[in-house]
């Protein structure tokens, strides 16, 4: 890991995104912006018209579709810009304009749901026989017309719409403040030398072997967000009260219940996920105690949780390697997903590593000419994995995006995180069957197993102390930092099992999550993980039918509700049966890393 952070315009151009193949200019993309804006009144000559005939519902949607294919290139080029240096104020005016046109493009369509549920069934099904052209928006008016309870009148939607960009303001200023605005003392080694503390650097420095580094990396990020720890408190409680105002605007009976059915998803799923993961709190108790014992302290505390297993310090891996090392374990998803996949990597989908002010963390966003890809590539074993994770979204949305038309192509959040983790369970599965080395089988389990603490543990205790701030909120009650500090740290103490010291600045740590203000996202990591578990399982056995059912399911988009999709890959997420199948496959794992240590 560098131990300076480079500025922006330091980085080769080879190791950052083609954004110009979107807009060769900032320039063009006003003028993008502008056309865009020049046909959004267009939409209001629809407004009463829509239940007239199948013509004019379909000249309506072909008109919204074209919209919103501009305006998902609009705000990809100006948030994919904003976030490769976030201190870049024309940026952040550009993401202003943005979100402004699409806020005013909004509240011009809401009288189109309204009128759309209103039309009765034999009517409809009368339009797709007078205007075949109107089946390319079926499954789009079936599930417009699924929440027709939960739809308002044209004025009331009209004024939900135009509420939105400021309903938007307590994420967006949390963004800021965490990724713009805050600053860290570097942390220091056990040889007084420093290192730069940032949200991205934050993890790497955890995963040091210098316990003095870690524990400095660790106190100095807490003690800063405890800093602000009541303006956070303030803007996750105006987050939340923002989501409980728009849930009952619409009729649910929380924002929990109006989050899920979004996206179609069953609230049980949720709620069963929690369960199975409280049923196997055991294997994860035991995994801290190994930890405990393998590093040979007194005390485990929360900056030892990433600390290696073993003795060497894990080599630098270049990104020439990592790239070709993903490439080869993805064998079993065949020729034509490779052939992709090497696109991406040859022509600049991926922004590679971190500069000052670039956002912390990865993503894929999808996009019309190709996806993209943000890294902040540190040469780490988590930093390939990361990798394999965030070309799994990219190769869902060029699948989607390839296959089906641009109004079912955005797949649901459910759906996300299965693609990614899948790429990830092969990434694994093909190192571990190359070692023969004992040393690096351990980094690999411990790797493994790292997985399963963070993404299906950790995450599923992010999702129950969602829902349980959701639930305050709904009783009445305000998020206060000590409130949300002492909840935070009871589901430590739950979760990580008497081995783990649970200290104070481990209180704080919902303060650098961003996924608390997505809306009841977080649950999708964990149920996601379970499902690429059990289908990278099936791959591996089972070869090409597999992999058949599996690009098939890639390439589904939103066509099908994404239980049923997920069936058509062979997994059935409405039962609790991927979650406990992969909790037993963590305890296997950690029986192998026992047996290891021991030897």
């Amino acid at each position: 890991m560098s131990e300076t952070i480079r500025e922006r315009k330091d980085i080769p151009l080879k190791d950052t995104w083609a954004l110009e193949d979107l807009y060769a200019t900032d320039a063009d993309w006003e003028k993008a912006l502008a056309r865009m804006q020049a046909r959004m009144p267009e939409l209001s000559e629809f407004e009463g018209k829509l239940a007239q005939n199948g013509q004019t519902l379909c000249a309506f949607l072909a008109l919204l579709e074209e919209l919103d294919t501009q305006a998902e290139s609009l705000g990809n080029y100006a948030m994919r810009r904003g976030d490769q240096d976030t201190r870049d104020a024309n940026y952040q005016a550009m993401n202003g304009k943005f979100i402004s046109a699409v806020t005013e493009l909004s509240a011009g369509l809401s009288f189109a749901t309204p009128e759309i549920m209103a039309i009765p069934e034999e009517s409809l099904e009368g339009f797709y026989a007078d205007c075949p052209r109107l089946e390319r928006y079926r499954r789009y008016l079936t599930d417009q017309r699924r929440k027709k309870a939960h739809t308002l009148s044209a004025a009331e939607e009209r004024l939900l719409a135009a509420a939105a960009e400021m309903a938007g303001a307590p994420d967006s200023i949390y963004s800021s403040l965490l990724n713009a605005d805050l600053t860290y003392p570097d942390a220091v080694d056990s040889e007084g030398k420093p290192h730069s503390l940032s949200q991205s650097t934050f993890v790497p420095l955890e995963e040091s072997g210098d316990r003095v580094l870690r524990k400095s990396a660790y106190e100095n990020l807490y003690h800063k967000l405890g800093e602000f720890r009541n303006t956070a408190a303030g803007l996750l409680d105006a987050q939340n009260k923002q989501q409980k105002f728009f849930a009952q605007c619409r009729k649910y009976g929380s924002a929990f219940e109006a989050a899920l059915d979004g996206t179609n998803v069953p609230t049980d799923v949720y709620l069963n996920l929690i369960e199975a993961v409280h049923q196997n709190f055991d294997k994860m108790h035991r995994y801290v105690r190994l930890r405990k014992k393998l590093l040979g302290v007194d005390e485990l505390h929360f900056y030892d949780v990433y600390a290696p297993l073993f003795k060497h310090e894990q080599s630098t891996i270049p990104f020439a390697q990592a790239k070709q090392t993903v490439y080869d374990a993805l064998y079993p998803l065949g020729d034509e997903y490779r052939k992709v996949l090497k696109e991406g990597f040859d022509n600049r989908w991926i922004d590679v590593y971190q500069n000052q002010g670039k956002r912390g963390g990865a993503y894929s966003a999808g996009g019309q000419v190709h996806p993209f890809v943000l890294l902040n590539y540190t040469g780490s074993l988590d930093s390939q994995f990361t990798l394999a994770h965030e070309m799994g979204h990219a190769m869902h949305s060029y699948y989607s995006n390839k296959v089906q038309n641009h109004i079912d192509s955005d797949y649901v959040i459910f759906v996300a995180e299965v693609a990614s983790t899948c790429n990830e369970a092969l990434l694994m599965e093909y190192l571990l069957g190359k070692t023969t080395d004992k040393q690096e089988r351990i980094a690999l389990i411990n790797h493994f197993l790292e997985q399963f603490k963070g993404t299906l543990y950790r995450q599923t205790m992010f999702a129950e102390f969602e829902l349980n701030i959701g639930r305050m909120v709904d009783r009445g009650e305000t998020l206060t930092a000590e409130a949300l500090c002492a909840e935070y740290k009871r589901l430590n103490e739950m979760y990580f099992g008497p081995d783990m010291v649970v200290d104070d600045e481990i209180a704080l740590e919902w303060v650098r999550i961003p996924h608390f203000y997505y809306n009841y996202y977080v649950f999708q990591y964990a149920t996601g993980y379970s499902a690429a578990i059990a289908l990278s399982r099936r791959i591996l056995r089972e070869g090409e039918p597999a992999v058949k059912d599996y690009l098939n399911f890639l390439s589904g988009g939103c066509s099908r509700s994404p239980i049923e999709l997920l069936r058509g890959a062979g997994v059935d997420m409405a039962s609790p049966k991927p979650v406990n199948d992969a909790l037993a496959l963590f305890g296997t794992l950690l029986d192998e890393m026992e047996k290891l240590t021991e030897e």
